[in-house]
């Protein structure tokens, strides 16, 4: 179920998502009772779905990764690179594959849609996820310096992250063309993501002074900023420093939430 994406892609794309996976998320592929990850439509180059099943057996070694495409041909070159805890499958958001999957990972995929079509796609995938699992709907530029994702679990979204190389951007703000399909039309005035990205850029530009000490710290100092004005900011300094920010999904839904079950 779906259709063909263009499959663009680079290794080591996906770095800045994987991180959070193995971090924050960690917990929910140790307490799986089938330790199941989907990487739904890696596209043209199986790269990242290599890096996703590297990085995560660091936090649990019997994982098994399952990447899925659409295209047969993708699927077809991917199976060289298979091993032990490493497969390949065609297919789409049906996710075809052994079991119920505790983490899903689709980045760049839902861009390529229509946003009516998205909550949907959402309803879909998050029905198939294993009890605590957890989807993620991101975006990320061709090498990854700039990300936002969606996580979802069964009873829907949960939150949006972000996540930025220092140097990249000039204003929190920029990261406003790589929000997921979503949330991507919505950054106009009224919306809630527009209110939310305007305080992250009066609280980075308000936190000015701390860059002498570097961005790192402006960048926390924003963040702390912004728990302090009301906004449901998750995690703390750990995570900020990284260049990382993630904060409630209602403060900063459009409309009616999304896919709400």
């Amino acid at each position: 179920m779906g259709n063909i994406t263009r499959g663009t892609t680079n290794p080591n794309r996906m770095r800045r998502l994987d991180r959070w996976l193995a971090g924050p998320q960690a917990w929910r592929l140790r307490a799986a009772v089938d330790p199941l990850v989907v990487d739904l439509g890696y596209g043209a180059s199986p790269a990242t779905a290599v890096e996703l099943f590297e990085r995560l057996q660091a936090v649990r070694p019997d994982v098994r990764v399952c990447g899925v495409e659409i295209e047969p041909e993708r699927v077809r070159l991917a199976k060289e690179l298979e091993r032990p805890g490493l497969s390949f499958h065609l297919g789409g958001f049906e996710l075809p594959v052994p079991g119920r999957p505790v983490l899903v990972r689709a980045f760049n995929v839902l861009r390529q849609y229509e946003e009516e079509d998205v909550a949907a796609i959402w309803e879909l995938v998050c029905s198939r996820l294993a009890p605590g699992g957890l989807f993620i709907d991101g975006t990320c530029d061709e090498v990854g310096r700039r990300v936002s994702w969606v996580a979802l679990g069964a009873g829907g979204p949960l939150s949006l992250s972000f996540s930025v190389r220092f140097g990249s951007i000039d204003l929190p703000s920029d990261i406003a063309e790589r929000l997921p399909k979503a949330l991507i039309h919505r950054n106009v005035p009224g919306e809630r993501i527009h209110a939310f990205l305007q305080a992250m850029d009066q609280a980075w530009l308000a936190a000015a002074p701390m860059a002498s000490f570097g961005k790192r710290q402006r960048w926390t100092a924003m963040c702390l900023a912004l728990r302090d004005a009301g906004w449901p900011v998750q995690d703390g300094p750990s995570r900020w420093r990284l260049g990382e920010l993630t904060v409630d999904w209602m403060a900063v839904s459009p409309p009616g939430g999304g896919y709400q079950p």
